[in-house]
């Protein structure tokens, strides 16, 4: 007797639910999953083989962090200006080829991963979003930047890599709070004097490019702990190169700081010198 109460009201709290659900606004059954994270209001819709963002998602104004990545993404709608509380947009692994204009409306936007799509360009308008300190931009098919991201002068991390740059743009000269920049896998010949602006730089990695020479503004960024320039077309290092002291050793492994130059067309004497290891280099070139 009372186990068939008891199934009756497990029926009725399910057509009261089923009932609750359907008086659910389509926005509202994705705000369910909204989560709060570390204070920040978060989305997570990747790997949901979406070809397009749902049209409710715009309607969810209260989102800090939205993650489409590892979707089928073709465009992206001008309505995402309407997140404009958004500070981490993550957008990797889908088929963008463009982003919209409207993305400079996100004014509050730190954090960008557009990585692994299939963009042509990056629109002028980004660089409005003058609190970005991450931008990733890598394995696309970019071959330039617009003036406009100068702007971002707060940026920290830019990572470019996997693109078909062949000269590195200006803008990027004027990103003077860069602490790693990532250009490896273009098709650079050379770094602009203008380099040493950037006198932050931590970790720069150009390896994978055609750079001939390196210029000597380089050796003004002492703040160099890993720099990789292997896999390039370099004959000969510049004296001043001793200055960087910050770069301990020769390194292997990708990831070691130090210097990395290994798949050059060294010319001696500094092939050989480089025997002896980084400290050997430094010593030469002061005596030279």
């Amino acid at each position: 007797m009372g186990g068939s109460v008891c199934r009756e009201e497990e029926k009725e709290e399910k057509r009261r639910s089923e009932g609750r659900e359907e008086s659910l606004t389509s926005a509202d059954r994705i705000r369910r999953v909204v989560v709060k994270q570390f204070g920040y209001n978060v989305l997570s819709l990747a790997r949901r083989g979406l070809k397009e963002a749902p049209d409710e998602l715009w309607e969810l104004l209260e989102l800090e962090k939205l993650n489409l990545s590892l979707n089928s993404l073709k465009v992206l709608p001008p309505q995402l200006a309407l997140l404009s509380n958004l500070v981490v947009l993550n957008l990797w692994g889908n088929q963008l080829s463009c982003l919209p204009a409207e993305i400079g409306q996100l004014r509050r936007l730190r954090v960008l991963f557009a990585y692994r799509n299939r963009l042509t360009e990056v629109p002028e308008e980004l660089g409005a979003c003058t609190q970005l300190e991450v931008l990733s931009l890598a394995n696309n098919q970019l071959t330039s930047l617009p003036a406009s991201l100068s702007n971002l002068t707060r940026l920290r991390k830019l990572n470019l890599s996997h693109n078909q740059i062949a000269h590195l743009p200006g803008c990027v000269y004027n990103m003077k709070a860069l602490v790693f920049l990532h250009l490896a896998c273009n098709h650079l010949e050379n770094l602009a004097e203008n380099i040493q602006s950037l006198v932050e730089l931590k970790i720069l990695i150009v390896e994978g490019n055609s750079l001939h020479s390196l210029p000597k503004a380089l050796c003004c960024l002492t703040r160099l702990e890993l720099l990789n320039l292997d896999f390039n077309d370099i004959k000969d290092v510049p004296q001043e190169m001793h200055r960087l002291s910050h770069l301990k050793r020769l390194a292997c492994h990708p990831l070691d700081k130090g210097l990395h130059i290994v798949h050059n067309p060294l010319l001696k004497p500094v092939k050989e010198v480089l025997e002896g290891g980084l400290t050997a280099l430094y010593n030469y070139l002061r005596a030279t």
